[in-house]
């Protein structure tokens, strides 16, 4: 499928960190990358014949690869409308878009079989968090499956002084409140609205790294958002600082890749 190039605006300054990077043309926004989503879909095994809603998919890269294996139903929840129609032009027909938000869905409870969501949780306050999680346990069925790929803190016993630290540094470049958790408290949080998990993977949050935004976006996407960067000094200084921020902090940021199954009790 051809990519539009894609150029940012003269006001980049107060866009949230992944608004900024989607417009200067970064397609996959997610923490471990493309590899990590790979793994993580392909611990959910065969999707085909079961009824999949993807939380936030965005610019729809990984509701491709959810359509691609011919599920019964794909429901995309994007709280953003100007997404929707690039992820309709995705979809061609093979699933649904809905404007809502991922507290609130709007859809039926124990309608879905797997529910999918990345680089979402991560931006939400614990309030918040909470909120989503218990509307994805709302829509699952019993021994429904959520799969999971944010960012993650480490190790788990990570000083809360520490965990402090790197949230105010993630928060200026990036114009949001991140709120990363450990592998165990990611685990907590599922648990504690009946979700278990079975399957936990980490990889390197190396999102600007050079070598994984080539592996990510190609060697012509990666060349023509290298571009778009350098054209535009306030968003080149923006890419500098999130990168340097993630540098500093590479030995505590990783990406983790988790799958909760709705127990059939709770």
């Amino acid at each position: 499928m051809a990519v539009p190039e894609n150029r940012p605006g003269p006001h980049t300054g107060p866009l949230p960190g992944y608004a900024l990077l989607r417009s200067l043309g970064k397609r996959v926004l997610r923490p471990g990358g493309a590899e990590l989503t790979r793994t993580m879909l392909t611990a959910l095994g065969d999707l085909s014949g079961l009824d999949v809603v993807e939380i936030a998919p965005g610019t729809g890269t990984t509701a491709s690869a959810i359509v691609a294996q011919g599920p019964r139903s794909y429901t995309g929840v994007e709280r953003d409308a100007l997404t929707t129609s690039t992820l309709e032009r995705v979809l061609r027909g093979r699933g649904s878009v809905r404007v809502a938000d991922a507290a609130a869905t709007g859809l039926d409870a124990g309608s879905a079989d797997v529910v999918v969501g990345e680089a979402m949780l991560t931006m939400r306050s614990d309030t918040a968090k909470d909120a989503v999680v218990a509307e994805v346990h709302r829509v699952l069925r019993a021994g429904g499956r959520y799969a999971v790929h944010e960012v993650a803190l480490l190790p788990d016993d990570l000083a809360d002084g520490v965990k402090q630290d790197i949230r105010r540094s993630l928060a200026r470049p990036l114009k949001v409140n991140a709120r990363p958790l450990t592998v165990r408290e990611w685990t907590a949080l599922l648990s504690r609205h009946g979700l278990t998990v079975e399957r936990a993977e980490t990889a390197p949050m190396a999102l600007l790294e050079p070598r994984r935004v080539v592996a990510d976006e190609g060697p012509l996407g990666a060349a023509r958002l290298a571009r778009n960067i350098i054209s535009d000094p306030a968003a080149r200084d923006r890419v500098r600082e999130m990168r340097r921020v993630f540098r500093a902090h590479r030995d505590s940021l990783a990406a983790v890749a988790l799958i909760a199954r709705r127990t059939a009790s709770s």
